[in-house]
């Protein structure tokens, strides 16, 4: 077996002191754009430690930031993704343009809204999206149909099969009727794509307004529409324990 390497991954590198993603950073190297202590790489198999010197287009990279992480209300009509092809608002319209290169954590549809995570550590958004974390997420929502009833709620907490895919177990709770509507609390721990208004769809309920407030121990708060607030430091360590929160080694 051989050792592995000293020192990190030339893209993990690049992606952690905010210059692009992994993917982007793997693109600049083989478009030759980047040098480890003035040799260009032609792959992005290489480890590089603190004394390296890393330039992209002969610019030195920047030192890495601290790990930071933001709580942001992502309002409705918002799609989760840099850039669309259909020409929709992104969350990156929303966001105020002083900030950092941040990436989700997880996602919202085009048209859920609440609580949506953002960081610019890599491993952080990573660590946090593995089902093993387990941190369960909840969401308030609203749906036309008839009332749940008892037999409704054993179903969704047992879990079940919809066109061959397998949704695990959600814990769910009646809140309060509002005309047609029916208001609930439901919480899952690896949500699928659209799982909630797939699983109420199949129980004869037509989800109409979800929202997400709270992902793990973070919660959506008083946060308004847009909002967007800085988790101190303390608290993401106390949170989520390791080295995240910490400085960064320097170059």
């Amino acid at each position: 077996m051989t050792d592995t390497p000293p020192g990190e991954r030339i893209a993990k590198v690049i992606a952690r002191a905010g210059r692009a993603s992994r993917r982007d950073a793997e693109r600049l190297i083989a478009a030759g754009r980047v040098a480890v202590n003035g040799a260009v790489l032609d792959s992005p198999a290489r480890n590089v430690l603190p004394a390296d010197i890393v330039t992209i287009d002969g610019v030195p990279l920047a030192a890495p930031e601290r790990t930071r992480m933001f709580r942001f209300h992502k309002p409705d009509r918002c799609i989760t993704a840099a850039r669309d092809p259909e020409g929709r608002r992104t969350i990156y319209d929303v966001l105020p343009r002083e900030l950092p290169r941040l990436m989700p954590v997880g996602r919202l549809d085009w048209n859920s809204e609440g609580l949506l995570l953002l960081t610019n550590d890599g491993a952080l958004k990573r660590h946090l999206e593995l089902p093993a974390t387990a941190w369960i997420r909840r969401y308030r929502v609203r749906a036309f149909g008839l009332a749940p009833d008892a037999a409704m709620i054993a179903r969704l907490e047992a879990g079940m099969e919809i066109d061959g895919v397998r949704y695990d177990r959600i814990e769910t709770s009646i809140d309060r009727r509002q005309g047609d509507n029916i208001w609930l609390t439901m919480g899952l721990r690896e949500g699928k794509n659209r799982e909630i208004r797939r699983v109420l769809a199949h129980l004869g309920l037509q989800v109409n307004r979800l929202i997400r407030v709270a992902y793990g121990a973070f919660q959506l708060g008083q946060l308004s529409p847009g909002a967007i607030e800085e988790v101190p430091p303390k608290v993401l360590r106390d949170m989520v324990g390791g080295e995240f929160g910490k400085a960064p080694t320097r170059r």
